[in-house]
């Protein structure tokens, strides 16, 4: 029965529309959408890459080799397996153009493919000619395809020549589409197309040179890719072959979107917390004007419970309009967008209604609801018949019945472990989580001292009436400055944290490594062209050091007999091939910090050194077995001692290094690293490259650049996140403004009836903005500086320094906003006639 009562008096309340409850249904509609968006992208790409896996990939299954060919018999089980297979070659290496003006030269990455390349797909040329008429080349000289940005740098023009090693291609057409493109991940070049067997005079491909290997499979239909994975990894066994399939075409994409997307989301809460204080807010301020209407409600014989229930049902049903329009945003917008969104990714992207993603921010939506609009709620409970008068609910006291406290944490709890299943990162969410909630304490105390702080600074203010004023205002609970420094705080905390966040990873890659980086990596040096190397760089006053190793690459397959993974998880040392080396003597530039380094002269069982940090990761101690896949050969070598490998000076560090022994026949080439000053830096390349043309140098601060540029859109991705939560806060803010405008409408009769003139009230009104708008930047920027600070401290483990221009503008960002929206709200109270204010009191 009570139930029952309580449904109909809701709905007879909702009579009244929605006057009041605009900001409501936007902050929550706003919140679910940004979540929801991002989730319908996230299923759009993840649908894509499943559907186009094998384009992706170039075939059904792809069997991968670190420098080296597939044997003849390995050849023989993909030939017996598939009915086709294409083999692809990746490596770096240095484009060379003559032209009038000089010798250009350009880091690319080159793709060495077969006649049967590609298996699927078609690669898209200008001018359109077919793959096979690029490869066929001109004057007695093959063809290639380059990237346009490649092209573009270079000077070049179809027809013109250029050479990659020691052999000269003839420049036949601009790559603008290859249908495995995608699955190839980060490179430090951009893409050069060309045919393995034009290659063979290059000396690109010689033994020891880095490069992989691809042999892609073209299965027969309904061919069980679970299946022939177990049948590949038994019969390559110790081969060091790496398998990938079309049911994930390109597994590190994937990781990255899932990764991308789960931050996002979580980035999204933020803005739905923020849009939850809003939340709050109304329906504190709703159930505020309703104090008269509940009292007689008790006096006419309503329970708690019904009077509890008939406002829930009341405001889950406005929750649910809302929740319903930020789905149905959230699930339209990128459909809407979706041409613009597929032309600026570079991989499929299948958009569409996803009812899961939807689902999950619904559900989101409805939690955060739940968890901020209960306590409001429960106030109704204080309300007794004999409380008619208006401040009943801002005088009650501070926290409802310990029910609703025991629920709220329950809700909380179930928020966040519903976050951690969504996102599959559970202690990005448990950190994330903690940041909000902490974010949220800090805030909430914050507004209090503030109200203090202003209360006691109102006698320091006596002869200025119009700080007076403000600071009054400030003080008063009434007046919502608790609202505008929790939402707009909370908007501006996310975005100062992703400002420090963003401005400590680009420090850490590009500010301080000028001083100390090399101008210059080397690879792919011979053994026989050391001496004359070395001799060029020595001789050079420019040059300043030279540092130089052997160089192999391996991957870990073993610890002490058991699968790698199985021991040390997902290290990213186990994350493909890891570079090796070999030497007498610890390297000048690390120190062991445990056991001991094998004599100079030793042969005995192989050993190997390796990196502290890393180790001590990997649960690795001294003693243990590693088992190393070097050029399809597994080599167990024991660990008999651990070094302090420093890698942040972009120098050379080896994870990995064994006695000469171990490596003894092994095919390989050097490394080397050369720090010279950047005006010498164009002469020692040229220098270097005319007289070993296969060797490929790495401009260090190219790389820099191009790592920025990754990180730069990544910032970029994360700051219309938390513009969401920014503009979430704003939102809160316009509602507490509005909220307001009545109280500020009698305040500006009071203070005309009093004697003052407009100018002097509206200053009042623009200086409580301002201070509040500077209150709540600086709580959120000294949220955004910790969680900087945390992030820079526990997840990429390098120093911190505060960016102060994003801390600035984080500040002024406050001081603007509120003192916008204070000054929208003010202006009609001030035109009102103070008489007319002061007879609608009475």
């Amino acid at each position: 029965m009570s139930l029952r009562l309580a449904g109909r008096l809701a709905s007879r309340e909702l009579r009244g529309g929605l006057r009041g409850f605009r900001i409501f249904l936007a902050c929550l509609a706003l919140g679910v959408a940004a979540i929801a968006a991002v989730g319908s992208v996230r299923s759009a790409i993840q649908t894509g890459l499943t559907q186009e896996g094998a384009a992706l990939l170039g075939g059904d299954a792809q069997l991968e080799f670190t420098y080296r060919f597939a044997s003849d018999e390995e050849r023989r089980w993909m030939d017996e397996t598939a009915q086709q297979v294409s083999e692809v070659v990746d490596f770096r290496s240095m484009a060379v153009a003559a032209k009038d003006t000089g010798t250009e030269r350009a880091l690319t990455q080159v793709k060495a493919v077969d006649g049967a390349y590609p298996l699927v797909g078609a690669v898209t040329l200008a001018p359109d000619i077919p793959l096979d008429n690029a490869f066929a080349g001109a004057d007695g000289l093959p063809g290639a395809a380059m990237a346009p940005a490649l092209i573009d740098r270079m000077g070049l023009t179809v027809g013109d020549r250029f050479a990659l090693g020691t052999q000269e291609f003839v420049l036949m057409a601009a790559l603008r589409h290859e249908p495995d493109g995608a699955a190839d991940g980060f490179a430090l070049g951009p893409r050069t197309l060309v045919r393995t067997e034009d290659l063979q005079a290059s000396g690109l491909l010689a033994p020891g040179t880095l490069f992989s290997t691809k042999y892609r499979l073209d299965l027969s239909r309904g061919t069980d890719l679970e299946d022939l994975s177990q049948q590949a990894k038994e019969a390559f066994d110790g081969t060091g072959m790496r398998w990938t399939d079309a049911r994930n075409g390109a597994p590190g994409i994937t990781e990255f979107v899932n990764r991308l997307s789960a931050f996002l989301v979580l980035v999204g809460l933020s803005g739905l917390a923020v849009g939850g204080i809003g939340v709050s807010a109304a329906v504190r301020a709703y159930l505020s004007q309703k104090t008269e209407t509940i009292a007689t409600l008790r006096t006419l014989g309503a329970d708690r419970a019904t009077i509890f229930r008939t406002y829930m049902i009341q405001i889950g049903l406005l929750s649910g309009i809302g929740i319903a329009i930020g789905v149905t945003l959230g699930g339209l917008l990128p459909l809407a967008l979706a041409p613009m969104i597929e032309s600026l990714l570079p991989i499929p992207a299948v958009f569409a209604l996803y009812l899961q993603a939807l689902a999950e921010a619904a559900i989101y939506g409805i939690l955060t609801a739940f968890l901020f609009t209960l306590w409001p709620l429960a106030r109704t409970e204080e309300v007794r018949a004999a409380t008619l008068f208006r401040d009943a609910l801002t005088t009650a006291r501070a926290l409802p019945r310990p029910i609703y406290v025991v629920t709220t944490g329950f809700g909380l709890v179930l928020l966040i472990a519903i976050a951690a299943w969504f996102s599959g990162s559970a202690r990005l969410t448990i950190w994330t989580s903690a940041g909000l909630v902490g974010a949220l304490i800090l805030l909430s105390l914050s507004a209090i001292a503030i109200g203090r702080l202003a209360r006691a600074g109102k006698p320091a203010a006596r002869g200025r009436p119009a700080l007076r004023w403000a600071l009054s205002a400030i003080s008063d609970p009434r007046e919502g400055a608790a609202s505008v420094v929790l939402s707009l705080g909370l908007g501006l905390s996310v975005l100062a944290a992703v400002g420090q966040i963003d401005g400590t990873l680009r420090n850490a890659i590009s500010g301080n490594l000028p001083d100390v980086a090399p101008s210059y990596f080397f690879v792919d040096i011979q053994k026989d062209q050391m001496p004359g190397f070395t001799e060029r760089l020595e001789s050079d006053p420019s040059v300043s050091r030279i540092e130089s190793a052997p160089m192999l690459r391996g991957i870990i397959t073993q610890i002490n007999g058991r699968p790698a993974r199985d021991v040390a998880g997902d290290h990213w040392v186990l994350e493909g091939d890891r570079g090796i080396t070999y030497s007498t003597h610890p390297p000048e530039n690390a120190r062991v910090t445990a056991g001991d380094w094998w004599a100079e002269d030793y042969s005995g069982e192989p050993q190997v050194s390796f990196a502290a940090e890393e180790a001590a990761e990997m649960g690795l101690t001294l003693g243990d077995e590693l088992t190393v896949n070097i050029l399809g050969r597994d080599i167990t070598a024991r660990l008999t001692s651990l070094r302090e490998v420093d890698f942040s000076t972009a120098g050379m560090g080896f994870i990995m290094s064994m006695n000469p022994s171990a490596l003894a026949g092994a095919p390989h080439s050097f490394i080397a690293t050369v720090y010279a000053e950047e005006q010498a830096e164009t002469a020692i390349l040229r220098d270097l490259a005319n007289q070993y043309p296969n060797i490929t140098a790495i401009r260090v601060r190219d790389a820099i650049d191009r790592v920025s540029g990754l990180l730069a859109g990544l910032a970029a991705a994360t700051s219309y996140g938390a513009g969401v939560s920014l503009l979430t806060g704003f939102l809160v803010l316009i509602g507490a403004a509005a909220a307001g405008e009545p109280a500020r409408r009698y305040e500006a009769a009071v203070l005309k009836t009093l004697g003052a003139n407009r100018q002097r009230i509206l200053f009042s009104f623009a200086l409580r903005a301002v201070l509040l708008g500077a209150a709540a930047g600086g709580v959120a920027l000294l949220v955004g500086i910790l969680g900087g600070w945390a992030v820079a401290k526990y997840i990429f483990d390098t120093s911190y320094t505060v960016i102060w221009p994003s801390a600035v503008g984080i500040v002024l960002a406050g001081m603007v906003v509120t003192l916008g929206a204070g000054l929208a709200f003010a202006l009609r109270p001030l035109a009102v006639r103070p008489a007319r204010i002061l007879r609608a009191s009475d």
